[in-house]
């Protein structure tokens, strides 16, 4: 790995005036960290994401699971503390805000009680947003059509359901905004049977009841790169979705059988970083690392050199970016706060304790130490894998061509004549050693 300490090669293009306001640092946010009965029907009694974590195996020398935490431990976010103590640190490192992921099955809802905990708690002073997680939950943790453990069904009256159960939200003087709107995005706004009939009745029922007009984004998810086309005010980037960079599979030696992607971050971010649209108001996304194999094992995706001087690059360039749009109110997101099945964290774990924190905060205050991504190439101990795997190769095949070469000689007297002065002196040199 290469590091160097330099200014971002974003810098010589043309900043943002001078009168607009940094872009506020959302970070999204999973609940799964609590026992419900739901989880205790489907995974067995006391399941929560702690359980897949704890499980995780290396695929690979030099591959860093099981990601464990530090500070907050494995924590229970029935704990109002834990909140409070999470909202601290991240205020401190400088997250501007929260972002939940909000799961709502026609009127019923999971995960929620640290969610409405956090709403009826005046202590929990984080400013915070919604993202409707509208997927079917999957034995396979892959959102398909089979194992469905809780389909979206999208009955008659959904629409009307659905943005009624925000309403609380959006009346917290906490909610984000954007241009003054209350903010919420949809992860999989495609699945909806009739996203602009969805749309409108949100948007009426907010004007209904005087909440007046709201802000709302579309994921750019599972090969969705548009908003506008549907009716939506802006689009959010959700990395890794809709990758375009190749695997590496091949370039690192498995324990087993593997089915995933292995990927380089610097190639992730590098397309996220370039990477325009048709629609113009997208709100950039970054990740700090990203690796589900507590999840899905060998099915999973796992990104190489996730390291907290990548990210803060990444994020560094990322918010200059964002500065440079002119927009007076612009959102910069991180996938995640603790999506710790997923690899994906910013919380401290014992692989970096508290170094992406820091690298967060070192972009956000305008440290640009890195002109490009300093950690790039394999691990080193996959490196020596791979030499390790070439050894063995020459060992087994060299002996074999030796012998061969011995009898192809034998068969030539003239040749084994000439040669032999010169293998009387190598077993002479033997003798001696």
């Amino acid at each position: 790995m290469t590091t160097g300490q330099h200014t971002s090669r974003y810098d010589n293009e043309i900043p943002a005036s001078g009168n607009q306001a940094p872009p506020r640092l959302i970070a999204f946010y999973l609940t799964q960290f609590h026992p419900t009965p739901e989880n205790d029907r489907w995974w067995g009694k006391g399941f929560t994401e702690w359980t897949n974590v704890t499980k995780a195996a290396p695929l690979f020398e030099g591959h860093l699971q099981p990601h464990l935490p530090t500070d907050f431990g494995f924590y229970d976010l029935r704990v109002r503390e834990t909140r409070r103590d999470q909202i601290k640190v991240a205020k401190q490192y400088g997250i501007d805000g929260f972002c939940y992921h909000y799961y709502w099955f026609s009127g019923k809802r999971l995960l929620h009680l640290p969610l409405d905990d956090m709403l009826a708690d005046p202590e929990s002073d984080m400013p915070f947003c919604l993202c409707w997680a509208n997927e079917n939950w999957t034995r396979r943790w892959d959102a398909a059509e089979h194992e469905v453990l809780i389909a979206q069904e999208y009955r008659p009256g959904d629409d009307l359901d659905f943005i009624k159960s925000l309403i609380p939200f959006f009346q917290d003087k906490r909610y984000i905004r954007v241009d003054g709107k209350p903010y919420f995005c949809v992860y999989r706004p495609p699945h909806l049977p009739d996203v602009r009939k969805s749309l409108r009745v949100w948007r009426d029922y907010c004007r209904r009841i005087g909440l007046g007009e709201i802000h709302i984004s579309a994921a750019l998810t599972h090969g969705n790169e548009e908003y506008a086309s549907f009716g939506f005010d802006s689009g959010v980037e959700f990395p890794p979705h809709n990758l375009r960079t190749a695997p590496v599979n091949n370039q690192v030696s498995f324990f087993n059988a593997f089915y995933g992607n292995l990927m380089q971050y610097e190639s992730i971010a590098n397309s996220f970083l370039d990477r325009d649209y048709r629609d113009p108001r997208i709100f950039k996304t970054v990740f700090p690392s990203w690796d589900n194999t507590a999840r899905t094992k060998e099915r999973a995706l796992v990104v190489l050199n996730g390291t907290p001087d990548n990210y803060e690059y990444w994020l560094g360039a990322t918010i200059d970016r964002a500065v440079r749009t002119g927009e007076k109110d612009e959102l910069v997101f991180i996938n995640a706060w603790n999506e710790w099945a997923e690899g994906c964290h910013l919380e401290p774990d014992r692989w970096h304790g508290h170094k992406f924190l820091q690298a967060t905060q070192n972009a956000k205050m305008g440290l640009r130490r890195f002109a490009t991504f300093p950690d790039v190439g394999l691990p080193e101990t996959a490196k020596q894998e791979f030499w390790q795997e070439i050894s063995k190769v020459v060992s087994y095949h060299v002996p074999l061509q030796i012998q061969r070469l011995r009898l192809a000689v034998n068969q030539i007297p003239w040749l084994r004549f000439m040669l032999l002065p010169f293998v009387r002196a190598v077993r002479a040199l033997r003798v001696q050693r």
